[in-house]
C-alpha cells in the first residue's frame, strides 16, 4: 500500500471511529425527570469528574464509584439531565458532600442509569416518616427527630448507603446514611456529622417515638428500619420538611 492510500484509509478509520463514538453517546437513553412519584438514579461504574455545567470545563471535584463509609457501590439521585452539542448525555446528580443540596454534572458514560418509584417523606412537625411507592402510602411510622439545638436539616436528599452496626449498638442493627449533614455538628462520633435514619436500642429507648431528642438523625424502631431498608435502597429520594408535601394532604 502506498503512503497516500495508507493515509486515506487511516482517515476513513478515524472518521468511522468518531462517528461510532458519537452514535454511542447519543444513543444512551435520557433518564426520566424527577417527580414526586418517580426518580432516576446513577450507579457509578467508575470515578467521575464533577462539573458546574455540562460542558466538560473546569471540574469541581471527583465523585467515586464506592461509598465513603462502607465501600459499597455509589448510587446517586439524578435531578436533571442534558445533552451537549455532540449529543453526549450528562447527568446532574445529588452529591453526598457538604453543603446540603450540593449537586453537579457528570458524564453518563460513568454510570448505569436506573429508576425507582419509592420515596421517603419526613415531617418534622408531625414527627413521622412515610414511604410511598408511585405515590401510594406503603409504610408509616412515628420517629424521633433532632432537638432544638441540633435540628434535623430540611430539604431534598437521598439514601446514600447502608452501614451495619456492631451487635448491641444503640443505633440498632444498621443506619441508612443520607446525603444530608447536620447544619450544627461538623464532626460527631467519629464521622463528619452525616444525618442517618437508624434504629433504637439501649439508652435511646428512653426517648419516646414522637419526640425531638436526637443530634439530627431520624430514629425509628428496629423492625420498621428493616422494612424501610427493603423498600428504599440507595438513591431513593428523601424529602424532609416541617410539614407534609401537598400531594400527601390530598391523598
Amino acid at each position: 500500500m502506498t503512503f497516500g492510500r495508507y493515509l486515506a484509509a487511516a482517515t476513513v478509520a478515524l472518521f468511522l471511529c468518531a462517528a461510532s463514538d458519537s452514535f454511542a453517546a447519543s444513543s444512551v437513553q435520557s433518564p426520566a425527570p424527577l417527580t414526586p412519584t418517580h426518580a432516576s438514579t446513577a450507579t457509578l461504574t467508575s470515578a467521575a469528574a464533577v462539573y458546574a455545567h455540562p460542558d466538560g470545563e473546569e471540574p469541581l471535584r471527583m465523585v467515586w464509584s464506592e461509598t465513603m463509609w462502607t465501600g459499597r457501590p455509589s448510587v446517586l439521585l439524578i435531578t436533571s439531565s442534558r445533552r451537549d452539542a455532540d449529543g453526549e448525555l450528562w447527568l446532574k446528580v445529588m452529591l453526598p458532600v457538604r453543603p446540603n443540596g450540593s449537586s453537579g454534572w457528570i458524564r453518563a458514560s460513568h454510570a448505569r442509569i436506573g429508576d425507582t418509584d419509592m420515596r421517603i417523606e419526613i415531617s418534622l412537625r408531625a414527627r413521622e416518616l412515610r414511604v410511598r411507592k408511585a405515590g401510594h402510602l406503603v409504610l408509616a411510622s412515628e420517629i424521633v427527630v433532632g432537638k432544638a439545638e441540633t435540628p434535623t436539616p430540611r430539604g431534598l436528599f437521598a439514601v446514600y448507603e447502608r452501614a451495619d452496626a456492631p451487635p448491641g449498638a444503640v443505633i440498632g442493627p444498621f443506619a441508612l446514611h443520607l446525603t444530608a449533614f447536620s447544619n450544627v455538628l461538623h464532626s460527631y462520633d467519629g464521622g463528619p456529622g452525616r444525618v442517618a435514619i437508624h434504629g433504637r436500642a439501649g439508652m435511646l429507648l428512653a426517648d419516646p417515638l414522637g419526640s425531638a431528642a436526637s443530634h439530627g438523625c431520624i430514629r425509628i424502631n428496629n423492625g420498621m428500619l428493616r422494612r424501610l431498608a427493603r423498600l428504599a435502597p440507595p438513591g431513593t429520594p428523601v424529602v424532609i420538611a416541617m410539614g407534609w408535601p401537598a400531594q400527601i394532604r390530598r391523598s
